[in-house]
């Protein structure tokens, strides 16, 4: 066994971004709790607010919470103290998921193929497993709901939450920190150290500390303005009274009167800054959206650039260095920080100062800020299927794939929680009560609200709207996806109509959703009331008609009812084909999907005799090297050899091998995969000296293009080591297989899915080979990382100790099977039922075994 890698040497493998710690961050050492020293390993510990007083309010933020969290943090990663350190943001049940999936790759608890969902819920169980030392973060926990069967845990790691939550909600085992303001001794630090501009200007620095009740974020704009304007705290006192009075009557949720006056005066001075008039739009702007992080790309963008200088911009430089002055400003200010280094969460604004903008903003304002607002996600947001540099245009990625798909899934996510906060503002978008005149400047005549109609659906839904639904689907977020697209489906027909497009279009991803999860039940009634409505509304031979009869077929064929799937695809190939004629897109796609139903109701013949006529017609209507043809080509190939027809594969995989590098050039990543597909086929059909050379190209081609270190090479390694395997050549297969595990374990971790399944096919080949020993040695290291990292009842697990047994049995090892499969069933039982096609396989491995 190979001892784990722990210690202050060990690599610390980060999932998430953590927020850069204030410049102003102060330490605490009275009223701070030191997580460092206070937590240890299996603590989970909820920082809280502090105590209600007459000035601040129950919930009030501004403590420092997530600031503790935050030196937590960096103190770990400076340290090496864990191996892995996770920060998520914990405002929605979205970002929870979406956050704990990213963690559970990044430690190699699941791979990129796996949903969310389930990876999120791998992550769970390898914080309960594993061995290793670890730190979760869960930032601005909203509701314990959004926690449900993620409940974090484990004896070898520690739990931060920042919350506004009351200790009430959370269970037992939990410690509870309330975290209040600092300590009269902290605020006279804080500000001796902040205020060094001349020998009096902290001259009543307690007096300050007592009317802004300790709270560091109060302290910090204070402390701003006074260096930015050379005052003293007297000075800047006499300031802040003349504000409270001012504002004495204005009441924001969970904002405190000091709060409300430091940030009033706060962005009066930002906004007087060079380039003078900027700061106050630009805050506006980043008050939309979500507090936890901001784009850069959003904020600089066309819309954000034209909101912040008032006229139309094209984003261009000289309007884009504007806007990143104006941000600047903020956060000298202490109304923002900054995070340069973060595509995805660029700008932060505490949800206090959000709050206190929002309240401020005059209505005809506020409405030009959510619709620029809207304007700037669309425009940052990577049209679906592209992997756009999250860094901005124009820039060479140099990242790792993996540390690329991870800034990507980052981006993604804060466009999503973007949208969430805009959604929020909407709802809540102003407009002056009667009587009262909103005054736009800070510190002006506060505007009184209420609410008014939704400004993103007017006069129908705003498209980031639909993006923001696309992206949930295309991340795989299905149960998200559902719950937002029933809300944009009542929404849509309270407002619209339910005959409406955008209901329409609502209902269709809602029931895609549906099937994507798995209810195909609710997607299959759905898809049907659809295509009934379609049927009364627009008539049995219009387009839309045709392409909801289709979406109900492939519910059907997702559901494993090939025989409802194929009637409805042959009456809707027919009718599209008469009424569209043969070369539209639908009548193209209906085709393909009654080939593909046949093929699934076992209809081998028919299938293929529809793929051909789908292919000749493709080939004469879009020509032989359009994506749809060579897709078809390739499809027509997988049905002849699933039909055991190995000759006419081959041929037809020739040739899209060949007409892909025509089309899109040898060197081209789909070339190369077309190549990797005729070898398999090659394989699959007895030829493997076929098989093994073209392999051997593939594995060329990829290190030569992509370097040998790229996870596409290595799986091309791992393909021609299979190869060889299959071919009996085991000489030369334990040689790739030993290098693939190899690379898998240097770039991608040895806690990897990637790197446990090489190593499990390793040890196989070694067993194949007779050499039981290393092949007992590599299943037992399997083992103990697949219980370590996804629990004894994981699939994964399970096969792994079957493997083990079977490879005990070969050598002679009886008494060592029967205990290894007794365990193996007893946890199969547990764990995945008693009627499991693996527990049944299980059980009549035990009594084969018994009997032998």
């Amino acid at each position: 066994m190979v001892a784990e890698r722990t210690g202050p040497h060990a690599p610390v493998k980060l999932s998430g971004s953590i927020p850069p710690l204030a410049e102003s961050f102060h330490q605490r050492p009275e009223t701070g709790l030191d997580l460092r020293v206070g937590l240890y390993p299996g603590d989970i510990v909820v920082l809280t607010h502090g105590e209600q007083t007459a000035s601040a309010p129950a919930g009030q933020g501004g403590t420092g919470k997530t600031q503790i969290a935050v030196a937590f943090s960096h103190a770990l990663w400076g340290a090496r103290a864990v191996d892995a350190l996770a920060w998520v943001p914990a405002a929605s049940r979205e970002a929870i998921v979406t956050g704990f999936a990213q963690a559970a790759r990044t430690v190699g608890a699941a791979n990129h193929a796996l949903p969310a969902e389930a990876a999120a819920g791998r992550f769970t169980g390898w914080l309960a497993h594993t061995r290793r030392p670890w730190a979760l973060i869960l930032d601005d926990l909203v509701s314990l709901a959004d926690l449900e069967d993620l409940w974090p845990a484990g004896q070898a790691g520690q739990v931060v939450i920042t919350t506004r939550l009351p200790e009430a909600a959370f269970p037992n085992g939990a410690r509870i920190a309330p975290v209040g303001g600092f300590s009269r001794r902290e605020v006279l630090a804080y500000l001796s150290s902040r205020l060094t501009d001349f020998p009096d200007q902290r001259a009543e620095a307690l007096d300050l500390g007592a009317d802004l009740d300790g709270l560091p974020l109060a302290l910090a704009q204070a402390a701003a303005v006074m260096t930015l304007n050379r005052l003293s705290c007297r000075e800047y006192r006499g300031r802040l009274r003349e504000r409270r009075e001012h504002m004495a009557t204005v009441r924001v949720d969970g904002v405190s009167p000091a709060v409300l006056a430091t940030w009033s005066l706060a962005a009066e001075c930002a906004h007087e800054l060079p380039p003078a008039g900027a700061a106050w739009p630009a805050l506006a702007l980043a008050a939309m959206l979500d507090p936890h992080g901001i784009p850069g790309a959003a904020l600089t963008s066309p819309a954000g650039c034209g909101f912040v200088t008032g006229r139309p911009s094209t984003g261009d430089a000289a309007d884009q260095t504007l806007v990143r002055a104006a941000m600047t400003n903020l956060a000298g200010a202490g109304l923002v920080s900054i995070d340069p280094a973060s595509a995805a969460r660029t700008v932060r604004i505490h949800p206090s100062v959000q709050a206190a903008v929002r309240a401020y903003l005059p209505a005809a304002d506020y409405e030009q800020a959510v619709l620029a607002a809207a304007e700037a996600l669309l425009q940052a947001w990577p049209e679906p299927g592209t992997s756009q540099d999250p860094r901005g245009p124009g820039r060479v990625e140099q990242a790792r794939p993996e540390q690329a798909r991870a800034e990507q899934a980052q981006l993604r996510q804060a466009l999503r929680a973007c949208t969430a906060a805009l959604q929020s503002a909407d709802s809540a978008a102003p407009h002056p009560a009667a009587g009262q005149h909103a005054d736009p400047r800070p510190g002006g005549t506060y505007q009184g609200t209420q609410a008014q109609q939704s400004v993103l659906w007017k006069p129908e839904p705003h498209p980031v709207l639909l993006r923001n639904g696309l992206s949930l689907d295309a991340d795989g977020l299905a149960g998200s996806a559902i719950t937002y697209w029933e809300a944009m489906l009542a929404t849509s027909t309270r407002l619209l109509g339910n005959e409406h497009a955008n209901a329409v279009t609502a209902r269709d991803r809602l029931a895609a959703a549906y099937e994507s999860a798995g209810r195909f039940g609710d997607a299959i009634a759905l898809f049907s009331t659809a295509l009934a409505d379609r049927e009364r509304n627009q008539g049995p031979e219009h387009p839309d008609t045709f392409a909801a009869r289709g979406s109900l077929a492939h519910a059907y064929a997702s559901a494993s009812r090939p025989a409802e799937a194929v009637a409805l695809y042959e009456q809707m190939a027919a009718d599209a084909g008469r009424h569209l004629g043969p070369a539209h897109p639908v009548t193209l796609d209906a085709r393909a999907g009654l080939a593909g139903a046949y093929q699934a109701a076992a209809r081998g013949k028919d299938a293929l005799t529809a793929y051909q006529m789908l292919l000749a017609d493709a080939e004469r209507l879009l020509g032989a090297r359009h994506q749809d043809t060579l897709a078809t080509r390739e499809n027509l190939a997988a049905t002849f050899l699933a039909n055991g027809q190995p000759r006419d594969a081959l041929e037809q995989y020739r040739r899209l091998a060949a007409d892909t590098e025509a089309a899109a050039g040898r060197d081209h990543p789909d070339a190369i995969a077309a190549r990797a597909s005729l070898a398999s086929a090659y394989r699959r059909a007895g030829k493997p000296k076929d098989a093994i050379a073209l392999y051997q190209r593939v594995l060329a081609d990829r290190e030569r293009i992509a370097g040998p270190g790229h996870p596409d090479t290595i799986t091309a390694r791992a393909n021609l080591a299979f190869a060889y395997r299959s071919a009996g050549q085991l000489r030369e297969a334990i040689p790739a297989y030993e290098r693939t595990l190899a690379e898998r374990e240097r770039v991608q971790g040895p806690d990897h899915a990637d790197t446990r399944s090489a190593r499990v096919n390793l040890a196989a080949a070694y067993q194949q080979a007779g050499r039981l020993g290393d092949a007992i040695h590599h299943y037992e290291q399997a083992l103990a990382d697949s219980e370590r990292m996804l629990g004894p009842g994981d699939v994964e697990t399970l096969t792994a100790r079957s493997s083990l047994a079977a490879a005990h049995f070969a050598g002679g090892r009886r008494a060592e099977v029967i205990p290894l499969l007794q365990r193996t069933l007893t946890d199969s039982e547990r764990y995945l039922g008693l009627d499991h096609p693996l527990t049944r396989t299980i059980r009549d491995n035990l009594e084969a075994a018994t009997r032998s």
